[in-house]
């Protein structure tokens, strides 16, 4: 196993996650099981045989299984369910893997878990202030006007006109008065990048930063496909290099042995925003240390992890101001509290005339969708 802390008690709980002995409720075990599993396959990076390893641990501190139903008839359930697989390799040896089923879960977990159940009334809406022929329906209707789409049309409501205005003693009839076509409003797409900071200070001094960075991408990911389909969305990860990675990469992510080169993942988020089409666009970043990495010309690495580099900062700073020429703002989440570090934010912020959050990781993700939800009105509204 790796070297994680057993979170329990007063500890767990400041993840948002509390550990009790079992007592019999509404909830299924396979439920309860199944709940805690969702969790610890996000703390693992999605290695399923570790998590088991941290599920019977805590079965055995809380004795959540009964004799009825142990932790292998969890296992074999999490199968017929399609939540694992398992595949035979040639040593004989089982190697189990989590499904995009469980992927899809633990997404809307971290939605629900970070932003709350969505209002249904809400879905789907990101408005201007006008109305007209739009691409959404508001659920309003108005009298139709020369110019409306024939797709506008409410066939339901202009029968429903027809029939209290003339009756239909003398056969039916419909006329131009008696249309009525739904109200829509203008929406406007918008273009986000999230870029995570994956250097090894994300797990440093005994504190876990990635798997909240995580938790934040999965339930952005969630959230702008299935409330904001016509958004786009892109996650890139940053160490000494940068790349982008699918939505279902995002729990197997893990941290590595990297520098902070915040210069590459700017260039990248960059690139990918330039191809998009529409103009709302923006960047977020979560990063918790110092840019200490470039990487040069010849493609050799220019590195230096002490204090704030002149040349490395210089950089960082002209990115900025680029990404401000192509109208593309610049949120900061800042996992740090320390004061040259927020000096180095502040600067940055005002070289894009962007934003910086100063954050631990409790709020985190409320910041980032409380953030995502202004930038899209003022944005759209602009």
């Amino acid at each position: 196993m790796r070297n994680f802390k057993l979170m329990t008690g007063k500890d767990y709980r400041n993840r948002g996650f509390v550990f009790k002995k079992y007592e019999a409720d509404e909830q299924s075990i396979f439920d309860r099981l199944l709940d805690i599993f969702k969790e610890l396959i996000t703390h693992t990076s999605g290695d399923v045989d570790e998590a088991l390893d941290w599920l019977r641990e805590l079965d055995n501190e809380y004795q959540i299984t009964t004799p009825d139903y142990s932790l292998k008839d969890f296992e074999e359930d999490l199968k017929k369910k399609g939540y694992i697989k398992e595949e035979i390799q040639p040593n004989g040896k089982g190697d189990k893997s989590i499904t995009a089923k469980t992927e899809r879960v633990i997404r809307q977990r971290a939605l629900n878990q970070i932003f709350g159940k969505l209002r249904k009334s809400r879905s789907g809406n990101h408005n201007t202030q006008k109305t007209g022929s739009g691409d959404e329906h508001t659920g309003e209707f108005r009298n139709y006007r020369f110019g409306d789409g024939i797709e506008q049309v409410s066939m339901t409501e202009s029968l429903r006109n027809a029939q209290i205005n003339h009756g239909l003693q003398d056969g039916f009839k419909l006329t131009e008065d008696d249309l009525v076509v739904h109200e829509t409003n203008h929406k406007s797409q918008m273009s986000t990048v999230l870029m995570i900071d994956i250097s090894h200070s994300m797990v440093l001094y005994g504190e876990d930063r990635i798997t909240p960075a995580k938790k934040v991408a999965m339930a952005l990911a969630e959230l702008i496909t299935t409330r904001y389909p016509k958004d786009t969305l892109d996650i890139i990860v940053f160490g000494n290099d940068s790349w982008r990675i699918d939505i279902a990469d995002i729990p197997y992510l893990n941290v590595g042995p990297y520098h902070t080169n915040t210069v590459a993942g700017l260039q990248l988020a960059m690139d990918l925003l330039r191809r998009k089409r529409n103009t709302n666009k923006q960047i977020f970043m979560i990063t918790d240390g110092k840019p200490s990495c470039l990487r040069l010309a010849d493609g050799r690495y220019y590195k230096n992890s002490n204090g704030l580099d002149e040349h490395i900062v210089n950089k960082c700073y002209a990115m900025a101001q680029q990404a401000r020429k192509l109208h593309i703002p610049i949120t900061t989440f800042m996992i740090a509290h320390d004061h040259y570090l927020m000096e180095f934010v502040e600067a940055f912020t005002k070289a894009n005339q962007g934003k910086a959050f100063y954050t631990g990781l409790k709020g985190l993700g409320e910041m980032i969708f409380e953030d995502y939800e202004q930038n899209r009105k003022k944005r759209i509204k602009g």
